[in-house]
């Protein structure tokens, strides 16, 4: 039960972060972002892969702009700087 409940708070969280100005989203963002493995993990652990991989795809679908950004820029792709939007 404390599993769910923390990940329905973590994606409460997550969409309070992304209502705030771009400018204001850094700070909750870093600490969703460093929080989610270990929630992720926690899912798959003790509930198993179908829990497991909601959180994953929970994860995916809150982070997919930051997911490509990174994934572009560590393949050496272009990448636009999300702060200019050039």
């Amino acid at each position: 039960m404390a599993l769910i409940l923390c990940g329905v708070i973590w994606v409460m969280l997550a969409t309070l972060t992304a209502l705030l100005p771009m400018r204001r989203q850094m700070v909750p963002g870093l600490v969703l972002l460093a929080s989610a493995p270990v929630l992720i993990a926690w899912g798959f652990h003790e509930a198993g892969a179908v829990i497991g991989l909601a959180f994953l795809l929970a994860f995916g679908s809150m982070f997919r702009r930051p997911l490509i950004y990174f994934t572009r820029k560590a393949l050496g792709l272009p990448v636009v700087d999300p702060r200019r939007g050039s």
